[in-house]
């Protein structure tokens, strides 16, 4: 696992772990079309009115992130793999140090994540909220045979990617209608050699829409759910422990808590209460524009990673001012990246934890794993589950 990153990768996560002041990690949202309608994401329809960058303009994109020093791009959506160029897109930005990181709803093709694993896609995580077809399914916007094509691309994945100097998670959100089926997604990702990110369901208004959080009030813990979650999370907590594949840090896991109960978030405590936009991550959307993060734009000035002279724009204070003013009003979010991000780069024990993750030989991988043997573990772990899950 000690290659897994570039150089220039390792450069950027020491240096932000000195300074903070090098983005080591931005979300690209490539394009706003998806094949899913989730009820927990509102993503594809807040970026609908953005074009999508051709690949001159990405190896623009590239070349400014290479220059600022930027560290790692997660490519993701909308559903990044309905792009028929993601091979292509993978292979500028490696072409510049990048490190590329994929998210996926699963439903992709063998023949073309084979493509984006030769292209140097070798980070990947895919969408996986429970064990049951059915649940996934109603999750997923009601689309049939969704949970078999997410195990399916799965196993796919499990057969092209390499053993060594690879990392594959399972991005899991929980909501009422799953919350009892987290450990059993943990202990079927273990199983299988991927590690497990939980995430709180966000919720918000028509009035006020977000691209991660739900219209639907009725996917919101209440106040009655509040002991469940606070026992789910603390056996997540001994499942790692236990050397179960939870990719949470002890931080994360007070803030998931903290956010369900309604109570103020603590991961933003050592950078004067707001995120570190855009020190350490910021989004690009579909256009190429920057964004402080997925739920607001710079609406006055465009601030354009295609521009000859973003890397001078990224820098200019009157523009940082305008972030500031964003992400100072921001109540927080638990949308995952970047709040570990965060806490990974300001919280000691949390770095120790990263560091094993990644400088650190890795968790037994049993690839390949078939389809039908995926399909064996999931039905074990069900069977094997108590009755509250």
């Amino acid at each position: 696992m000690l290659s897994f990153f570039s150089i220039k990768t390792m450069s950027t996560l020491a240096r932000s772990t000195l300074f903070a002041d090098t983005p080591v990690y931005v979300q690209f949202y490539i394009t706003a079309r998806c094949n899913l309608a989730c009820q927990q994401c509102n993503i594809c329809y807040a970026n609908a009115d953005l074009p999508e960058c051709n690949l001159d303009q990405i190896k623009k994109i590239a070349e400014n992130l290479a220059t600022i020093g930027t560290g790692m791009v997660l490519l993701t959506g909308g559903e990044p793999f309905s792009r028929s160029d993601l091979p292509e897109i993978i292979k500028i930005f490696t072409s510049h140090g990048v490190h590329v990181r994929m998210q996926t709803n699963g439903l992709a093709n063998e023949e073309m994540i084979h493509k984006v694993i030769e292209a140097g896609g070798n980070d990947i995580s895919i969408s996986l909220d429970t064990l049951k077809p059915a649940d996934q399914e109603w999750i997923n916007g009601n689309i049939p045979g969704s949970w078999h094509r997410a195990i399916r691309a799965m196993s796919v994945f499990t057969k092209y990617l390499p053993v060594k100097n690879s990392f594959a998670s399972i991005g899991c959100v929980l909501q009422k209608k799953n919350l009892h089926d987290a450990e059993n997604v943990i202990r079927f990702g273990s199983r299988i050699g991927w590690y497990t990110s939980l995430v709180p369901i966000h919720t918000t208004n028509k009035l006020n829409p977000r691209g991660f959080c739900s219209f639907d009030q009725d996917l919101q813990f209440q106040p009655e759910d509040y002991p469940a979650v606070d026992a789910l999370l603390a056996r997540v907590r001994e499942m790692r422990e236990q050397g179960y594949l939870l990719y949470d840090s002890d931080q994360y896991l007070d803030n998931f808590r903290s956010f369900v109960h309604g109570e103020k978030l603590t991961w933003r405590e050592r950078h004067d209460g707001v995120c570190d936009s855009p020190n350490l991550y910021f989004v690009i959307l579909p256009n190429g524009d920057m964004a402080p993060y997925c739920d607001w734009r710079l609406e006055e000035q465009n601030v354009s990673l295609t521009a000859e002279d973003f890397p001078r724009l990224y820098h200019d204070k009157a523009i940082r001012k305008k972030l500031h003013t964003i992400t100072s009003t921001c109540p927080g979010c638990m949308y995952g990246s970047f709040p570990e991000m965060t806490i990974s780069m300001r919280y000691f024990n949390a770095k120790i934890q990263r560091v094993k993750t990644f400088l650190t030989p890795s968790a037994p991988k049993p690839w390949p794993i078939s389809y039908e043997r995926m399909l064996e573990v999931a039905e074990e772990i069900q069977k094997s589950a108590t009755p509250q899950q």
